[in-house]
């Protein structure tokens, strides 16, 4: 019997529409028209068209194709179009330093954009890969719930955008899926000349089995051992490779760009994308550094955040692995983006950070991670696990926004309204989001506390002397100095105030106190 195996957390690239370095060699680049033919008819399909405007979303500039005029110039300098996007009105291509300049005199090109082929993909988490455990999480947000109510996904389209698929149609935990032909387009804009069935025959590198993890994590239903490994068991999906190999050299974001503005065209309005970028490698002026990660430095967080705007999907992604890299720690992107809902990770027992999982930047004006939940492998597959929640809401409610959606996870967590940017909002809960579905009212399970001094003692009610209670020290009412696990005594917490501590955040699971310090 097939298992899936975790291997390789798969991340990609990112470049900054800020740099302009010269290069010797023949380089990769968007080539940026001036303008697009306002004529031509959107490059959408008439459903996805009615479905758009049955959400109020209009139809703009980003929808209209490029001018195929000016693509057939460039053919005719010797350039060959790589990629294409028509939500950023460009092309990519490989331009020898006689074609930049060939180029650049066009009169239709806006700007050359160099892609970056100096980056590497973020690191492994640094537990040990072995047999995966992804039961626990299905318990921790309460995925029976959602069973009760029929919530499986069903009719819900999302698409996937990874590394690789290698051996999903055969994998027990998708068997499902491939009987009732859940899985509807597979393709792969790393070799495009490849068919759909080669992504999942064909064995390059480890990570290609991450993109088949991440759709078990979405749907995975082992009949065999009675395990759920994912809450859209019954969803319909479209899936995109967009990257390959583990730690390579290269500017590959394009591919990105490209799948998301497919699935758009299709109508997909929920995606999945376990990847994120972070640091370059070899050049230390070529590294991107900490903080870019601002939600528009990077073309696939302003192509995430058009996406979320624009076109009303919701983009689900891993917050990233860097949380143990004292040189890095924050989130990678486009996790950044403020339209994302970007996906934490917690430790199992306590809910609170799990050593890895990245930490939102401090200089954001919002919140990041949104959420987190339960992975011991790393967020590229806590991100699925509230895709398939997200499924599930939209099952319920099919005429919800993208943001209603993201609002309604973020209300459903165990710690709203007191996030932080260690685990966002904290773990989303079935019963509490079908409750906001159903407008009833949530039973109260927060208090606030005001405490002056240096220590105060705080009644947790009947909580077992042995139970470690998971405390987020903070100096202002979302950024953590620290955490840590503290235990109960008589029914009583003492916090003893740290230097700098403003607010401290209590966590009891069922109820969560807010300590403010005067």
């Amino acid at each position: 019997m097939t298992r899936l195996t975790l291997w390789l957390l798969c991340l990609m690239p990112v470049f900054s529409l800020a740099q302009h370095e010269p290069v010797k060699q023949p380089a990769k680049y968007w080539i940026v028209f001036a303008d697009k033919p306002q004529t031509a008819a959107p490059a959408l399909s008439a459903t996805t068209l009615a479905n758009r405007q049955g959400r109020g979303l209009s139809v703009d500039a980003t929808d209209q194709p490029l001018s195929a005029e000016y693509v057939n110039q460039l053919a005719q300098t010797g350039v060959v179009p790589l990629c294409r996007s028509r939500w950023f009105n460009a092309v990519s291509a490989q331009l020898t330093p006689d074609m930049q300049a060939r180029v650049r005199q066009l009169p239709f090109v806006k700007e050359l954009v160099p892609i970056d082929r100096h980056l590497v993909v973020t690191s492994l988490p640094r537990e040990p890969l072995t047999k995966p455990q992804l039961a626990p999480v299905m318990n921790q947000i309460q995925a029976s719930e959602f069973a009760l109510a029929g919530l499986t996904g069903r009719f819900v389209q999302v698409g996937v955008i990874d590394a690789g698929f290698f051996g999903a149609d055969s994998a027990a935990a998708l068997k499902h899926l491939f009987t009732r032909q859940g899985v509807r387009t597979v393709r792969d804009y790393v070799n495009a000349q490849k068919t759909n069935n080669d992504l999942f025959h064909t064995l390059e590198t480890m990570s290609d089995f991450h993109g088949t993890e991440v759709l078990a994590a979405i749907a995975g239903l082992d009949p065999t051992d009675s395990i759920q490994y994912g809450l859209a068991t019954d969803a319909t999906f479209y899936l995109a490779r967009t990257d390959q190999g583990n730690r390579e050299f290269r500017g590959e974001e394009d591919n990105w760009v490209q799948a998301i503005e497919w699935l758009d065209s299709l109508g997909v309005r929920l995606v999945n994308t376990s990847l994120g970028y972070a640091r370059g490698f070899t050049d230390p002026k070529e590294n991107y550094e900490p903080r870019q990660m601002d939600g528009h430095t990077s073309i696939i967080s302003r192509a995430a955040q058009i996406a979320a705007d624009k076109k009303g999907m919701l983009i689900i992604v891993s917050a990233g692995n860097e949380g143990d890299d004292r040189n890095w720690r924050i989130i990678s992107t486009p996790a950044d983006a403020q339209g994302v809902l970007a996906v934490g990770a917690t430790n199992s027992r306590l809910w609170n950070r799990i050593g890895y999982s990245s930490i939102g930047p401090e200089a954001l004006p919002y919140l990041k991670p949104n959420v987190s939940c339960f992975s011991l492998y790393g967020t590229s597959l806590s991100a699925p696990v509230i895709t398939g929640f997200a499924a599930c809401i939209m099952q319920a409610n099919p005429k919800l926004t993208n943001r209603e959606v993201i609002e309604l996870i973020e209300k459903s967590s165990h710690l709203y309204p007191y996030g932080n940017n260690f685990v966002g909002y904290g773990v989303p809960q079935a019963s509490r989001v079908l409750a906001l579905l159903r407008k009833q009212s949530l039973p109260a399970t927060t208090r606030t506390i005001t405490a002056t001094g240096k220590s105060v003692s705080i009644p947790v009610g009947r909580v077992d002397g042995k139970e470690v209670l998971s405390v987020f020290r903070k100096k202002d009412a979302t950024h953590v100095l620290h955490q840590e696990a503290l235990k109960a005594s008589n029914g009583k917490l003492t916090i003893k105030r740290l230097r700098g501590e403003s607010h401290t955040t209590i966590d009891l699971k069922k109820e969560v106190i807010e300590v403010v310090w005067e």
